[in-house]
């Protein structure tokens, strides 16, 4: 294996020398800068980041944790919030770990820990529970965090969000003026907050239009595909209307439905989904979405990430994202 001390003799310098050409911690002289790097080069050595990382405190990492769930369409989202974060992180010579907390608590605690002895500079979460706080004493890093998706109660921090209330309100106003009245709204599991907000965006548009709510008309079930056919289909004996499916998963469930009992969209049933990927353009007619700005929430979170690890005292901001109802043919 090659050492630190096989460049220093290939570069004719010092072994301090080249330690401190590693790890910037004191001026180089051009030349020899070039020299050294020639020698690594040349030998192909690769210098120890974590050792690195142990003398200057600073590990050029930052973690993302996110509730990835097997076979969730979700997962795309959560991926484009990723690819958002890298992109600004390749730009500014930092790495990305991504750490899955599979929408569990007690993971999403065994992960936090795991973070904690890793020694990241930095860390954007998706908190599982939205509405619980009990992870913070987790939170006991040396490193700023940012959260996204989901608003967590009782913490003060740095959040990027959706409007979540706003893209149903007006999912659901399109809708109405549309003429349709007996409105489905099909939810994942409340008590999340991205969930909550969305099923009070769809109860604000019917109140706005004088429209009654009625609970029959509300079905809420684990975010999967099974539970959107599923429901979907007890919204459709119930004769509803239209359809407004708060989670991309259970869209796919709906529409697979409505699909396979030959219901006529939009001359029978109107229905608008949420998310928008490359199989809801394609499908007949081509389906309305409430679409998310998923990039961008990536990379804005970790721009304020950056200039925390940076130093930044400035008051903790939340960045409030707007969706956009996509419409196309389906209502």
């Amino acid at each position: 294996m090659v050492s630190i001390k096989d460049v220093a003799k290939k570069a004719q310098v010092s072994t301090a020398t080249v330690s401190h050409v590693i790890n910037e911690t004191r001026f180089v002289a051009e030349e020899t800068k070039q020299k050294v790097y020639l020698a690594m080069k040349d030998l192909n050595y690769q210098p120890n980041g974590i050792a690195r990382s142990l003398r200057s405190r600073k590990s050029n990492t930052i973690g993302l944790l996110v509730p990835l769930v097997a076979e969730d369409t979700s997962n795309f989202f959560f991926m484009s919030i990723a690819n958002g974060i890298e992109k600004v992180l390749k730009e500014n010579g930092y790495n990305l770990i991504l750490s899955n907390s599979n929408e569990d608590e007690r993971t999403e605690k065994n992960q936090i820990r795991v973070f904690n002895t890793q020694l990241i500079d930095g860390l954007v979460m998706a908190p599982v529970n939205g509405e619980d706080s009990a992870y913070k004493k987790e939170l006991t890093g040396d490193y700023p965090v940012v959260y996204i998706d989901r608003h967590p109660s009782g913490i003060e921090g740095d959040m990027v969000l959706v409007d979540n209330l706003r893209g149903a309100y007006e999912a659901v106003s399109a809708l109405l003026n549309k003429g349709y009245e007996k409105i489905g709204f099909i939810t994942g599991t409340l008590g999340i907050t991205t969930s909550d907000e969305r099923l009070n965006g769809y109860k604000q548009a019917l109140e706005e239009k004088g429209v009654p709510i009625r609970g029959e008309f509300i079905k809420e079930g684990p975010a999967t595909f099974e539970q959107g056919y599923q429901l979907a289909k007890e919204l459709h004996e119930a004769e509803v209307s239209a359809l407004f499916v708060a989670n991309n998963v259970m869209t796919m469930g709906a529409v697979s439905y409505l699909n396979e009992h030959h219901v006529k969209i939009p001359e029978e049933i109107g229905i608008i989904g949420y998310d928008d990927y490359d199989w809801m353009k394609i499908t007949s007619p081509p389906l309305s979405v409430v679409r998310q700005p998923a990039f961008e929430i990536g990379k804005v979170a970790v721009e304020q990430l950056l200039k925390r690890i940076d130093g930044s005292q400035e008051k903790y901001t939340e960045v409030m994202l707007d969706s956009e109802l996509v419409q196309r043919g389906s209502f």
